[in-house]
């Protein structure tokens, strides 16, 4: 299951300097999709085979004045609601201010596991100042400074030595688990119901791990998976559900926590950007993927309507555009069952191993008819391709100057792959290594 942990603070003392920091380590990894626009407040670390998810409540605080503490006040309340781990930033250089003892006396109330960070710890007269943050009353403080990257060693052990190594984790059976996520009011809570609706008796909700997140088990339409239910779980705060951030927020546990998402949209308000940032985080996740427009039953329509309605999705969310779109309506039932179909077909896509032999074979044919471009007058020769044995479709091409292969070479490739062996719904990781 993922560790979330999420970052919270007041302005200005390095909350983003801090998680850019952390994040740091895994860059190379993160920056690997091509395309895929950098959100810099959600971001993937690991330390020491550790894995977990940083969230940076930061860059979400819009207004100012006296709505500006009530804003806080939200942010540390859903941190403390939706991460396993909130890590509390503080500055040195001003002491304990106000809001730090609000936001203190928050998480002082939690149950939630808190680490306090003081940043701006250069030298070691700022060391001995440090020490005055004890008085916030969470326990042990953890000296940084973020510019530099001294003490973050030190804070890093602390936060992971509750985090299980990052493969251990194998789910037991073979079920495919589907989370349900898009904006506010897209008609989420209309899907799960309908799909619970149907087998109430079979269903067997198994308390998930995390809280609030319900794992229910079903085996319909000759299908069987367990469906994460982030939708329907908090009635309260409706004021935290128009805010982009907190739908965010509520989607990335479910996003983590699955192996196919659905990404429903509304058919009456057309892809949003909201709806293509989930989509970028569902990739960067590398899961499965079906874009179900629901509330089609209200669209007027002719002839051409779903695949001019499909063209635009498309366009939005390319460069990765291999995805299955189905058009459904929670309400009337109309193609529910596709829904499950296209998500279980992604799930058996996701997983399938392909041979060396065959992947050469395509690999050969891709090169003969296009040629990697020579670069600098360096001929590049890719010799051969295998799959890697991760948990997501990846695969290593070996050659002789991997540096010199360009983006739209690397798109070409998995063009092919996707088309030779069907990947739809699928991201595909392409690694160029020299033989």
């Amino acid at each position: 299951m993922g560790h979330i942990v999420a970052i919270v603070g007041r302005p200005n003392v390095g909350k983003s300097t801090l998680f850019n920091r952390l994040c740091g380590t895994r860059k190379a990894i993160v920056d690997e999709v091509p395309g895929v626009t950098r959100d810099r407040h959600y971001g993937k670390s690991d330390w020491n085979g550790k894995e977990f998810s940083l969230i940076d409540t930061g860059g979400y605080i819009t207004n100012s004045g006296d709505i500006f503490e009530e804003e806080i006040r939200r942010q540390v309340l859903l941190a403390i609601e939706e991460a396993d781990t909130v890590v509390f930033v503080v500055d040195v250089m001003s002491g304990i201010t106000d809001i730090d003892e609000t936001i203190a006396a928050l998480l002082r109330r939690s149950d939630r596991n808190t680490m306090v960070v003081v940043n701006k710890v250069d030298n070691s007269q700022r060391y001995y100042e440090a020490s005055v943050f004890y008085g916030l009353g969470l326990g042990e403080i953890y000296p940084v400074s973020a510019i530099n990257g001294s003490g973050t060693g030190e804070m890093l052990d602390a936060l992971v030595t509750g985090i299980p190594l990052t493969d251990t984790e194998e789910k037991p059976e073979d079920i495919p688990a589907i989370a349900i996520v898009g904006r506010p009011n897209v008609g989420k809570s209309s899907l799960t119901n309908a799909l619970l609706g149907e087998e109430r008796n079979i269903v067997t909700p198994v308390a998930g791990t995390t809280r609030d997140t319900i794992h229910s088990y079903y085996n319909k339409f000759g299908h069987e998976f367990s469906l994460i239910d982030t939708a329907g779980l908090r009635k309260k705060g409706k004021t935290m559900e128009n805010i982009e951030f907190y739908s965010i927020m509520r989607s990335i546990r479910a996003i983590e926590n699955s192996d196919v998402c659905i990404l429903m949209i509304d058919a009456t308000a057309g892809m949003q950007a909201q709806d293509v940032n989930i989509f970028n985080l569902i990739v960067r996740n590398k899961k499965g993927v079906v874009i179900a427009v629901n509330k089609w039953d209200l669209v007027e329509k002719d002839t051409g309507t779903v695949k001019k309605y499909t063209g635009i999705i498309k366009e939005r969310i390319a460069p990765f555009d291999d995805v299955p779109v189905v058009f459904s309506s929670a309400l009337t039932m109309q193609r529910i069952h596709k829904i499950l179909e296209a998500a279980t077909a992604v799930y058996a896509r996701k997983k399938q191993r392909i041979s060396t032999s065959r992947l050469n074979e395509m690999l050969r044919k891709a090169v003969d008819q296009f040629h990697p471009p020579a670069v600098k007058g360096k001929h590049i020769k890719i010799n051969y391709v295998t799959q890697l044995p991760l948990r997501t479709p990846a695969f290593a091409f070996f050659c002789n100057l991997p540096q010199y292969i360009r983006d739209p070479y690397k798109r070409y490739l998995e063009n092919r792959l996707r088309e030779t062996f069907d990947f739809t719904g699928v991201p595909v990781q392409l690694y160029f290594r020299r033989k």
